[in-house]
């Protein structure tokens, strides 16, 4: 691996299209135990150069504020609460301009780096309207100039609140009322285009925004009970059998990990990749690190040696997440953890949530910390993971998408874009067969979660060892279609595929999707189903979770994968092979 080399699996690209999709799968998942995504050095600096970028734009920005001083004298105003607004502020922009979570190489973001800002300031892009049927006004699937000047009023009302001054000489607090366009115009814009909504991690940013309204010490316990939302609601998306899946796939991508030591996170690699009892082990202790410090931080400290220790733990924590580069690269928003965490809980640890006055305050925000997580639990198909809280516990929504002929080309030149497919963008740094083979890596890297193992079978059934048919993984249809992905299922299911329909008249059998569904908390089956563009739901039914977990990420017995309560919107109990005749 060099700096612009990545580490590809020893074959060429000739011997590798000959494979059969399992053997394929059997390479490229054995291949990532030991070398990940395999990116080069390139790809590290690009981050790391990324996450320089925010911590001293936000520096930068932010000193601005009239009262502070400058920004070489950080350490004299770091702790003032004018800041932790206003990087609550910046932190959104950044966000929701793409820059953030979902950009880069390891989002399959080439040239160029980024989505979001590129699509949503362009009209005839595709938009996904979270209520099509129910919210007035927001029904159909394309950018109109209302939604991009909406979105740039959103950009626009961000800079003018970071700008506004404090009420004070000393920087003070902002005005809770310079807040209301902001506020208003990605509410309103979320309806219009949920895509939108969730890249500005509205669960935590935007609801952020609505504490501003509360007296400077109420205010502080919100932002401390918003974060231990997120930490606990994050605990509790891994009470389940899929995260230590996660933990062995997201070690194997770790940079700072040896390659030699990457083995012992498997079973028995490379016969058996299912994860080890250390995985299983370093599974529980981020669970029960999530639950059981920030319970100590927020009820409990007091601002003394312990709180220290405990926040000082929590630091490296988000350290070490940061370290392993998770696919999604979710960088900054751990960066911003670590901020919160010496804010918060070192600056004003004397504060505690036994300090709140108005009680008003957990009427705004518990609706959105408890009834909505609690709703996604039960209902994932109801609430997107990102305000359900289940971040990065491998019991996501996901999809795979099926083309036949020339479909897939098809779709790169029947939609409105601002790049072009992931394969086509690597083709710009790479030659044709380095290309395909680091576009492959995300199929590898799917598969090697337990729910990507129910999806390979599912792609079989639907298949069924049929030649000439492409597999794309639905996070890269989702980051070329609508300019942005960061691991949510729900915007590249069925509802895409209507979208993408409209604009390419797909005939029946040339594209299919099978989209499945997260786990409830309480129940051991996933739902999934099978769409063809052209004649929309063929199967739908369940698959269980214990299936999963015995097999490895590459079909073995030839067998076919076991599914439960089918139920076929076609004649056939079977959903036919991918042909132009189906």
């Amino acid at each position: 691996m060099g700096f612009m080399k990545p580490r590809l699996l020893p074959v060429d690209a000739g011997t590798y299209r000959a494979l059969p999709r399992r053997d394929r799968l059997e390479a490229l998942t054995r291949h990532w135990v030991e070398h990940g995504f395999g990116s080069p050095a390139a790809v590290y600096l690009f981050y790391v150069v990324k996450c320089a970028l925010y911590v001293g734009g936000a520096a930068l920005v932010i000193s601005l504020t009239p009262g502070l001083g400058p920004v070489t004298e950080v350490a004299s105003w770091w702790s003032e609460p004018i800041v932790y607004q206003k990087l609550i502020v910046f932190t959104l922009l950044w966000e929701v301009t793409g820059l953030g979570c979902g950009s880069g190489p390891l989002s399959s973001r080439f040239l160029p780096p980024i989505g979001s800002a590129l699509y949503w300031l362009r009209p005839g892009t595709v938009r996904l309207p979270p209520w099509p049927g129910k919210v007035p006004f927001t029904r159909g699937d394309r950018r109109t100039l209302a939604d991009v000047l909406l979105y740039a009023a959103v950009l626009a009302c961000g800079v003018w609140l970071l700008g506004r001054p404090g009420s004070s000489g000393d920087g003070g607090l902002l005005d809770p009322m310079a807040a209301v366009p902001l506020i208003v115009t990605v509410a309103v814009l979320g309806l219009r285009d949920k895509t939108v909504f969730l890249a500005a991690r509205g669960e935590q940013y935007w609801l952020s925004l609505l504490v501003f309204f509360f007296p400077y010490g109420d205010m502080l316990i919100g932002f401390e009970l918003i974060m231990l939302a997120i930490w606990w609601g994050a605990a509790t998306s891994k009470l389940n059998h899929h995260f230590p899946f996660v933990v062995a796939t997201m070690m194997s991508n770790a940079p700072l990990v040896p390659n030699r030591l990457k083995p012992l996170f498997y079973r028995d690699h490379p016969r058996d990749l299912r994860p080890s009892r250390l995985s299983f082990l370093l599974a529980h202790v981020g669970t029960a690190t999530e639950y059981l410090v920030p319970l100590y931080l927020v009820f409990l400290g007091d601002g003394g040696p312990w709180t220290w220790a405990a926040l000082l733990y929590m630091v490296v924590f988000h350290l070490h997440i940061l370290s392993t580069i998770p696919m999604g690269v979710p960088l900054e928003w751990n960066l911003f953890f670590v901020f919160s965490l010496f804010f918060l809980f070192g600056a004003h640890g004397d504060l505690t949530v036994w300090d709140l006055n108005s009680p008003w305050l957990l009427a705004v925000i518990l609706p959105s910390l408890v009834l909505l997580p609690l709703l996604g639990n039960l209902r994932p198909d109801l609430v997107s993971f990102l305000p359900a809280m289940r971040y990065y516990a491998g019991n996501w929504a996901t999809s795979a998408w099926l083309f036949t002929g020339d479909a897939l080309d098809r779709l790169g030149s029947g939609l409105t874009t601002s790049a072009r497919l992931a394969p086509h963008q690597m083709v710009t740094l790479y030659d044709a067969d380095t290309a395909l083979l680091l576009a492959a890596k995300a199929e590898g890297w799917r598969s090697m979660h337990s729910h990507g193992r129910a999806l390979n079978g599912l792609v079989e059934r639907v298949t069924q060892d049929q030649d000439g048919v492409t597999v794309v993984e639905g996070e890269l249809i989702a980051g070329f279609a609508i300019g942005w992905n960061f691991g949510e299922g729900h915007l590249h299911d069925d509802q895409l595929l209507r979208a993408v329909q409209a604009r390419c008249a797909f005939a029946p059998g040339e594209v299919r999707v099978i989209c499945l569904e997260g786990q409830p908390l309480h129940r051991q089956t996933q739902s999934y189903e099978i769409h063809d563009a052209a004649l929309g739901l063929l199967e739908s039914g369940h698959v269980a979770v214990r299936d999963m977990l015995t097999r490895q990420p590459w079909p073995t017995d030839g067998a076919d994968y076991p599914v439960y309560d089918v139920r076929s919107a076609r004649p056939a109990a079977e959903p036919r092979p991918l042909d132009s005749t189906s």
